[in-house]
Formats: structure tokens, C-alpha cells, sequence
């Protein structure tokens, strides 16, 4: 049983769908795409009776949390007080995202290289020392679904992003006010058992809704993976000074990781420098990452599940893949909804794979239901012919308002 409905379960679904051992997928709650691979629940993957009663009626092996907030919530260790192995940490061990101030205390016990930082719980105080000072990075400590954070340039920008973030409520019920940094921004996602870890490639998410990183911040309006800027050695040294040793400081503290570990880093000139730790699969890292995958899914998640991850690098294709997030007209401020969704077939006839988010099937058609709609993906051999082909596919998708950025991957072609 999957938990999630968006592109990145989706993807997970497709990628699940392929092995030899699946004999019955179950969403909960899942969207028309998940819904053309498996059997779709109407449960609330946030609610921890309501998903260990699914798993129980339909004698599920493994369950697969997606999204952090039902992590969070403690789903997963309401599966396993219920004897049902779950790929997704315990809600002790999901604070690493849900925390940001935690996660700062983990890195600085675990010797973590990040930026540096204060933690405020005042907004009045957090605003005085931000206009006191240079760029800074304002960060909600809570979940805030992609939007919790404010690049600021100068001290007066962050003092009113402390002010902006303040009035999201509990999410900021405390503040992370941090250096900013330069560099490369990709993404390292790892497979966890507690111990062991197996590394997917380095990935880049592409945050903001306009060409050349402008506007606000979204969700992720598209990635690609592999990133050029982290090779197999200096990925190597990520898994050596990042996850390994964030997976021996939660060990230490009695909250084992078991699930996908992610670190958005920073590849500035004294190296890389964790940004934040996510407790899940990225969105929209994982669409390219699941079609970067050269083996069977199931036995890796379920095996992480157990605590018996197997001791190598995770199998992967050769070449690269470009994923594009189409997003609803008003994105990400107030999505329409209800456009009807034309070309998907044809699409996925030039052999891309378009992975629905914020989709809904109305009187037999799809429809738009949310602010990022479609993810559209392709392999190519390089960067460049996988961009190619992706940009090639959502010509071919068409609905009122569409808007989509022209320059997913194209940092990998300067």
C-alpha cells in the first residue's frame, strides 16, 4: 500500500508496477494515474487508525509512505505497533524534516557541515537581529509544503520575511535564521535501514515558477538526475560525511532512520553544505529518479523495511532524465481547477512518462484538480536529448492556462 497522491507516488506506483513479485497495489488515496496501476482508497494517509485498519483488511506486506505530513503524524509507528512493515521513519525520526531547529541539532552533534544559524522563537527578536544583519535565508521551523523559506539579500528583506513567515501560524511557531549560501543547489536521496544506505544520483530541483529562478518558490516546477555537479566520487563523500553520520547520530539518540533520507545540499567552494534534511522521496526528484532506476523497487524498499538493505550501489541506467512539472494556471498562488487535460496518450507515445499530481477524472474525462497538475519525463542518453524529448512531450499536453518552465536541465548544458 502506497500513501500519497501526487506525481511522485505516481512514479513510485509505475516503478513498483514493474516487479515480479507485486501482486496487489493499493493508493491511499492516489489519483487517475495511480488509479490506472493499482486499486485506489478513499483513507486518510494522515490518519494513523484509518491506514493500519487498510493495511489490516487487505493483508498488506509493506506500506510505502510518500508525502512527510502522515510521517509526521506517526503512521508509521502505528504500522508497526500493528506488526506491518512500513518503508517511512517513526514520527521521532521524521522531526529531522519537521524540525528544521531539530535538524540543525542533529548535524551540529554529527559534525555535519551546514550553514550557520540562530534559532528564535520571538518574531520580534528574530526581526531585530535580521535587520541587523547582510543576505540571509528565513526558514519556518515547521512543515510548510515547500513554502516555509524566504531567500533574503538584505536585512531589511529578512526582517520582513520574519514577519511574512510568522504569519503562516505553527509552522513558525519558531524561526531558523541562516547564513546564505553559494553555490550548486542538487539533491542526495538515500535509501535508509537504520544503518545501511544505497545512494541515488545526485538530482536538481528547479524551485522557483519562472525561467532563470524567478518568482516565488513552488513545490518544484521540474529535476533531473544525474546532476553533473556531483560525480560518483564526490557523491561517495556525501554518503561519508552526511548520511552515514546522520544515521548514526539518530541511531545514537535511541530514533533510528529507516526510509528515504534527503539532503538538499549546497555545493559551495568549501564543499558541500547540507540546506535541510526531508524525511521522504523529493518531488520532483523522484519522477527522474524512478525512471533512472535499472532494477526491481519492491525487494530495495521492502529489505530498508526489515533493516537488511543490501550492502552495494543501487543498479542505474546509463544516460539521464528531465522531468517538467506543468502547473495550473495561478500556480502557485490560487490554482484553477476543473481545465480539461488533453494529449497525455500521445505524449507517452514518443515514449516519455507523464506522472499525474493534481489531476481528478470527471464524467469519464481528466480534469485539472490542483496546483501542480502533470510531471513529464524522459530518457535520453544525455541531458540534453532527454530535455529534448520531455519538451517534445508536454507539446503535446494541453489545458486552459498550462504554464511550465522552458529550462528544466539546461544548468547541466552551460
Amino acid at each position: 500500500m502506497l500513501l500519497g497522491g501526487g506525481a511522485r507516488e505516481h512514479a513510485l506506483a509505475w516503478k513498483l508496477k514493474q516487479g515480479p513479485d507485486l501482486t496487489a497495489l493499493f493508493c491511499a488515496p492516489g489519483n487517475p494515474g495511480t488509479g490506472a496501476l493499482g486499486e485506489n482508497l478513499a483513507v486518510d494517509a494522515e490518519d494513523p487508525k484509518a491506514v493500519v485498519a487498510a493495511a489490516r483488511a487487505r493483508a498488506v506486506d509493506l506500506v510505502v509512505v510518500g508525502p512527510e505530513a502522515p510521517l509526521v503524524k506517526g503512521v508509521a509507528d502505528a504500522l508497526r505497533a500493528a506488526g506491518v512493515a512500513v518503508f517511512g521513519p517513526s514520527a521521532a525520526a521524521a522531526c529531522i524534516e519537521g524540525s528544521k531547529a531539530f535538524a540543525k541539532e542533529v548535524m551540529a552533534a554529527a559534525g555535519i557541515p551546514t550553514a550557520s544559524h540562530r534559532v528564535f522563537r520571538s518574531t520580534a527578536e528574530a526581526a531585530a537581529y535580521a535587520r541587523t544583519q547582510g543576505p540571509l535565508v528565513v526558514k519556518a521551523d515547521g512543515l510548510a509544503a515547500g513554502k516555509g523559506v524566504v531567500v533574503a539579500r538584505t536585512g531589511l528583506e529578512a526582517a520582513e520575511a520574519v514577519h511574512q513567515l510568522a504569519a503562516m501560524g505553527q509552522a513558525a511557531s519558531a524561526l531558523v535564521l541562516e547564513e546564505l549560501l553559494e553555490g550548486e543547489e542538487v539533491s542526495a536521496i538515500a535509501l535508509c535501514d537504520g544503518e545501511r544506505y544505497q545512494l541515488f544520483p545526485a538530482a536538481q530541483d528547479h524551485k522557483r515558477i519562472f525561467d532563470g529562478d524567478q518568482g516565488p518558490n513552488t513545490g518544484g516546477m521540474g529535476a533531473y538526475a544525474p546532476a553533473p555537479f556531483l560525480d560518483g566520487r564526490g557523491l561517495d563523500e556525501v554518503g561519508r560525511a552526511v548520511i552515514g553520520p546522520a544515521l548514526r547520530e539518530m541511531k545514537r539518540r535511541g530514533t533510528p532512520f529507516t526510509g528515504a533520507l534527503f539532503a538538499g545540499l549546497m555545493l559551495t567552494p568549501r564543499g558541500p553544505r547540507v540546506l535541510e534534511f526531508n524525511c521522504r522521496f523529493g518531488d520532483p526528484e523522484t519522477q527522474a529518479l524512478m525512471m533512472q532506476l535499472d532494477e526491481d523497487l519492491l525487494p530495495l524498499l521492502h529489505a530498508a523495511a526489515r533493516g537488511a538493505l543490501p550492502d552495494r550501489p543501487l543498479r542505474l541506467r546509463a544516460g539521464a532524465t528531465v522531468g517538467v512539472v506543468m502547473a495550473a494556471s495561478g500556480y502557485p498562488g490560487s490554482p484553477r481547477k476543473g481545465d480539461l487535460i488533453e494529449g497525455i496518450p500521445q505524449a507517452e507515445a514518443t515514449g516519455a512518462q507523464v506522472f499525474q499530481a493534481g489531476t481528478k477524472a470527471l464524467a469519464g474525462q481528466l480534469v485539472t484538480a490542483g496546483g501542480r497538475v502533470l510531471s513529464v519525463c524522459a530518457h535520453g542518453s544525455t541531458v540534453a536529448t532527454a530535455r529534448e524529448a520531455a519538451y517534445r512531450a508536454c507539446s503535446m499536453i494541453r489545458f486552459e492556462g498550462a504554464q511550465y518552465r522552458r529550462d528544466i536541465g539546461s544548468r547541466a548544458l552551460a
